[in-house]
């Protein structure tokens, strides 16, 4: 009996290290082209041509000009950047709360686009969507921050920053040295994330959190099935949550408007610790950058999955060729 158990015990871990690999290598696929992609525009210059291409819009939202650098250097690459970029450009420029609280916004919902956009792209959702809710979602929710700050008077008083990062290293040595550490900590979090979601399966823990979710999930049009995926990006982050759901779109498990309403639901309310307590260095509120971030998404996606033509939505053609192989094995 006991070395049954150990043979059920290393044949699972062999299962665990397949599937993990598996996830790690399609995000591989996705995330490093689009990272040299990135770093290539960068040196090109295209944060500042983009920094310049989005600074009529900061006006409409109460913003310094000079603030849509800040916020083009998110997009391109992701938060860590746009933190550097905000101490250079307003080392003179005193800013207020509820502006401070606006850009976080901004940045909170929509940066690392390349990458993470890739990604989504991956598991069926489309670049205009993608940029539709994390632009121009961004974007709005900044307004609409900006807004009731200034109809009700909140955060009008001077901003003061709670931490400013040290200067990088920017050589391109240094920049392989970090995305070397990110990939491969990345494995380790998918290994950690499939043990976790198999400990919870086992335990008969995942139908709880079905059934707690159960409400949220409805009102978005979400099938209980997305649960776990939901859980994982909201905390840990959207690529985390697309590779896990690459494996559950592979199961059958989700089905195409699952997977499209789950991403765009993280694409606009994910990694809610992190991305929040970074941002919240700058000074920014937690009223705008998890509340009303929070609150936006769950309209958003609420109205999106009432659409009509989300009903004709399919998962991509690789998809269907994986889940095909199984059957069209030969039996002996």
């Amino acid at each position: 009996m006991t070395q049954r158990r150990l043979s059920l015990c290393v044949h699972s871990a062999r299962q665990l290290l397949r599937e993990s690999w598996a996830v790690y290598l399609t995000l591989l696929k996705v995330m490093v082209p689009a990272l040299v992609i990135v770093k290539a525009l960068e040196m090109l210059g295209m944060t500042e041509r983009l920094g310049h291409w989005l600074s009529p819009l900061m006006s409409p939202l109460g913003l310094p000009e000079p603030l849509s650098m800040v916020w083009a250097a998110t997009l391109l690459t992701n938060i860590y950047t746009g933190l550097v970029i905000f101490f250079e450009v307003t080392r003179d420029t005193p800013l207020t709360v509820a502006q401070v609280t606006v850009l976080g916004a901004l940045m909170a919902v929509g940066h690392s686009l390349p990458v993470e956009g890739a990604v989504a792209r991956k598991a069926g959702v489309p670049w205009w969507l993608t940029l539709l809710l994390r632009v121009g979602g961004a974007w709005l929710l900044g307004w609409l921050l900006h807004l009731s700050y200034s109809l009700r008077g909140w955060l009008q008083h001077a901003n003061r920053v709670a931490w400013e990062p040290a200067p990088r290293d920017a050589s391109l040595v240094a920049w392989l040295q970090d995305q070397a550490i990110t990939l491969a900590t990345i494995f380790v979090v998918i290994l950690g994330l499939m043990a976790f979601l198999q400990l919870l399966r086992w335990l008969r823990v995942e139908r709880l959190i079905h059934k707690l979710l159960f409400p949220l999930l409805r009102l978005l049009g979400i099938g209980p099935a997305g649960a776990n995926i939901t859980v994982i990006g909201i905390t840990l982050g959207l690529s985390f949550g697309a590779g896990l759901l690459l494996r559950e779109a592979h199961s059958g498990r989700l089905t195409p408007r699952d997977i499209l309403l789950t991403l765009s639901f993280l694409g606009l309310c994910h990694s809610l610790i992190e991305d929040t307590l970074l941002i919240m260095l700058l000074g920014a509120d937690l009223s705008g950058l998890l509340w009303a971030r929070l609150g936006f998404a769950l309209v958003v996606i609420a109205l999106l999955a009432r659409l009509p033509w989300l009903q004709r939505t399919q998962l991509p053609a690789w998809m269907f060729a994986a889940r095909a192989l199984p059957d069209a094995t030969p039996r002996p």
